[in-house]
């Protein structure tokens, strides 16, 4: 690496972090992050997996890993601890709010780590990127990476959505290694990461189905045209894909034995049974409970229940709005839209570049036959391993109509800069001109290749900049970040909210606020998992639609005013009184941050 890219490497990892880490500072819990780092600190501090089963415990342990130098104090005498079957929220609360530990200072230390695992991201992603295509492309997604409003957003909270992609991405990457040099060494290699990354969210055991179908590709590949050479060597791959599956199994087992060496053989069995009681595949649900009774296979049912209980969440109903209607069944559109409404308007005018370059390249191509298809396929199978994984993710994505924002799919997110940054340097050299007959013909050309080299260079450089200046603007609201085309973030929330918008985040800046103007009462209906009454004391009054409007000040988090103004969906009922319908055509006198609206009665 020569000094001026690892110049530009340094200097973009240096504003992504000064970007992460001063704009969550004085941001509130955000959901999720609560339970995740008190369940992380139970896990170091007690080695006990009672809290928060329905997550792998690496990155819980990351986040909570720097608390332990803290001297906190965690409550252990409290139902949530001794008798509730997962009292993570309890538990959660008293441990950040009611026990008299700093919880601003827990956030700020929790979220640390996070941040320093997005920049290895970033770096490791850049170096991949480069080993294939050279610098400017590694260059490029680097900068598509760091200065992505989305990837900052949740990039500074100890939430699993950023080590998902993280995971995702090393296990994709690793694999396609394996497969274009399967040595013992890149086996072994493919199965400790596989096992590593099964310990950060369970989503990421979708990367199963992934290595089989990359497999495939890569047998027929090798061996296109020969029947019985594809038979033979899908079947030896089958063999080392089973291995790659055994060694990751030798990661997840220690690690979860050592996560539940000091809970109680018989709390972890009734938890387990509690937990899954309702389970409708009762086969796997009975097995579960059989192996958490079972020392030896303990830490592999506790492995399993994890998995099973992050199912049936997924199982569940979720309240979603979008775009002035609110259902729990979802819609195909939400994903893209969301996605193109999000994401920053300098990459998507560059992405639709890269697809119309990418199209006429392919009508251009001279052979369009099958085989040479393969050939190219083969020999950029990174570009292919791309392709599958973001045609897979967002079509099960789409499909389960989930609707849970924008973070739940930004595991593909890495993989969508890396192949538009590939095609956009392409794009940027690339000139056809006519096969030069005379001097002046050299010369004609010559001054045509310069201006057209400064033509896309310009558009480039243009593109780019707008990117990184938005990105900028954004500062400190990358959560609640929409692009200027569809309105930009002041007007976000009429297309989305939730963790596209309002995750909580600003109940600190409501404090800001309330002292700032002398507000003695506020009345407040809050989403989100930080504690009004701990930030506000008795200046705080919890409310509700239905209690009609309040005398004074009145502040709502636009989740949730949002979701009770909408239409509802067929099959949604909404009540009447939970409309909000006394606010509806009052404007709010002041927004704090972007997500609490405030109003005056």
């Amino acid at each position: 690496m020569d000094k001026i890219t690892k110049i530009f490497v340094i200097s973009l990892l240096s504003v992504m972090f000064i970007l992460m880490f001063f704009s969550s500072w004085n941001e509130s819990a955000t959901f999720n992050e609560k339970n995740n780092i008190t369940a992380g600190y139970s896990y170091l501090s007690r080695r006990d997996y009672r809290l928060n089963p329905e997550n792998p415990p690496l990155i819980k342990d990351l986040a909570a890993f720097p608390l332990l130098f803290l001297n906190l104090k965690f409550p252990t005498n409290i139902p949530a601890w001794t008798t509730a079957i997962n009292g993570q929220w309890k538990e959660g609360k008293v441990f950040l709010y009611e026990s008299g530990n700093d919880p601003d200072k827990i956030l700020h230390f929790a979220r640390f780590p996070i941040m320093l695992l997005a920049l290895f991201f970033g770096w490791l992603l850049f170096k991949w990127a480069r080993s294939l295509y050279g610098n400017k492309v590694g260059l490029l997604t680097l900068f598509f990476y760091s200065m992505s409003p989305v990837i900052i957003a949740h990039s500074r909270y100890a939430t699993t959505d950023l080590v998902a992609s993280f995971g995702f991405f090393i296990g994709i990457a690793s694999f396609v290694n394996f497969l274009k040099n399967q040595t013992r060494k890149n086996l072994i290699i493919a199965g400790l990461i596989l096992g590593v990354v099964q310990l950060l969210k369970f989503s990421i055991i979708l990367l199963v189905p992934i290595y089989f179908i990359l497999a495939i590709l890569w047998v027929v590949f090798e061996n296109y045209g020969d029947a019985k050479k594809i038979i033979k060597y899908s079947l030896r791959m089958l063999g080392k894909l089973l291995l790659i599956g055994v060694v990751s199994v030798l990661i997840v087992w220690p690690v979860y034995q050592f996560h539940i060496m000091n809970y109680p053989v018989e709390r972890q069995m009734k938890d387990t049974y509690a937990l899954l009681h309702s389970s409708s595949f009762r086969p796997a649900a009975d097995l579960t409970v059989w192996l958490s009774n079972k020392p030896v296979f303990r830490a592999l049912g506790q492995y399993f229940l994890g998995i099973s209980v992050a199912a049936q969440r997924v199982n569940e109903s979720n309240i979603s709005y979008f775009m002035g209607t609110i259902s729990t069944s979802g819609w195909y559109s939400y994903l893209p839209v969301v996605y193109a409404a999000k994401e920053s308007s300098g990459f998507l005018l560059l992405a639709l570049i890269a697809l119309i370059f990418a199209v006429k390249n392919i009508i251009a191509a001279k052979e369009k036959c099958l085989r040479s298809a393969i050939e190219w396929a083969q020999g950029n199978f990174a570009i292919t391993a791309s392709m599958v994984f973001i045609l897979v993710y967002w079509s099960q994505a789409i499909i389960s109509r989930l609707d849970m924002g924008v973070r739940y799919i930004l595991p593909t997110l890495p993989f969508i800069y890396f192949l538009v940054s590939r095609e956009i340097i392409k794009w940027s050299q690339t000139f056809h001109l006519e096969e030069p007959h005379s001097i002046f013909e050299q010369i004609k050309n010559f001054l045509t290749k310069l201006l057209k080299s400064l033509e896309k260079q310009s558009i480039l450089f243009a593109l780019l900049a707008w990117m990184f200046i938005s990105t900028l603007i954004a500062f400190p609201y990358y959560l609640s970040y929409y692009n200027v085309i569809t309105g930009g973030t002041e007007n976000g929330y009429k297309i989305a909210v939730g963790s596209n918008y309002d995750w909580g985040q600003d109940l600190k800046r409501l404090k800001d606020f309330v002292d700032r103007n002398d507000i003695k009462k506020i009345s407040l209906d809050y989403f989100g998992e930080g504690e009004p009454s701990y930030y506000l004391g008795n200046k705080f009054e919890p409310w509700r639609s239905s209690r009609g409007k309040p005398k004074g000040w009145f502040g709502v988090s636009v989740t949730l005013s949002q979701r009770a103004m909408a239409e509802p969906e067929k099959g949604f009922k909404l009540r009447k009184e939970d409309t909000y319908s006394w606010l509806k055509g009052k404007r709010p006198v002041a927004r704090v941050g972007t997500s609490i609206f405030i109003y005056k009665f």
